[in-house]
């Protein structure tokens, strides 16, 4: 066993490698159609992704996002949005291996079927119970609202890459019936089903290796990292000792 030592946006690169080897996603970039709804970590994913079919020119994940969080004070509206949007160019969306520029989930949505695949980060994860919870700005409910019909109804693949610094303890569920009632402040939680995909299911998926966390937390730019065990064959430890250091330096996100 061996333990590492992950920063956030270390994460959502190492997040974004796996995800490109994802076998679902790998199928329906060739033969069906992938939806990456702008966020942060999914601007990494679509730069793997769109990487490995040779179709990265044109993109920039510095304003890949709708909300952000920012520190205390940042310009960003009560919706959670940048004031300045101009830089915002549309989601990711690859259908039958092209990337189809300058397109939305909204421009898409009511075509998707079976097969077919959205990724969608996600604000807060609880693990043991495998929930997501996904933060709501919009009076309308933002891209997931506008997803779920198509996930729900015609079983279309649902993905959320989210860093496991984004864990919480309570189930989200009932967090949600607080945070949701008439007269409460501040975003919206919406818990949604779907595949949960972090660091570990990350290491779990390039390496075969199994990773736990153990520790967390950091000061000089490491604030928000994770601690992960690994474990397995000597061959997978070492693979994911590789994987690691290539994604160890990432620098911080900036837009």
């Amino acid at each position: 066993m061996k333990q590492f030592l992950i920063t956030p946006a270390a994460g959502k690169r190492l997040i974004a490698k796996a995800l490109a080897k994802h076998s679902v996603i790998t199928e329906a970039v060739k033969s069906g159609t992938v939806v990456i709804i702008a966020g942060t970590t999914n601007g990494y994913a679509a730069e793997e992704i769109l990487s490995s079919i040779d179709q990265l020119e044109g993109f920039s994940r510095k304003r890949f996002f709708r909300g952000i969080v920012l520190p205390p004070g940042g310009p960003v509206t009560s919706a959670g949005r940048v004031k300045d949007e101009s830089g915002f160019h549309g989601d990711v969306i690859i259908k039958d291996g092209i990337w189809q520029k300058g397109l939305t989930i909204f421009d898409v949505v009511d075509d998707l079927k079976k097969g077919d695949v959205i990724l969608k980060g996600a604000n807060a994860l609880n693990l043991p119970l495998r929930q997501a919870g996904i933060y709501i700005g919009d009076p309308f409910g933002g891209t997931i609202g506008a997803a779920l019909p198509a996930v729900v109804g015609r079983r279309v693949r649902l993905i959320l890459p989210a860093g496991i610094e984004k864990r919480v303890y309570s189930d989200l569920n009932d967090l949600a019936s607080r945070l949701n009632v008439p007269g409460a402040h501040g975003p919206r939680l919406l818990p949604v089903t779907g595949e949960i995909f972090t660091e570990i299911d990350a290491i779990s998926l390039l390496t075969g290796a199994k990773a736990e966390l153990v520790a967390g937390g950091g000061v000089s730019g490491a604030e928000g990292s994770i601690w992960l065990a690994v474990s397995g064959k000597e061959e997978q430890i070492k693979s994911a000792e590789d994987l690691l250091n290539s994604v160890a330096c990432e620098p911080f996100f900036e837009f």
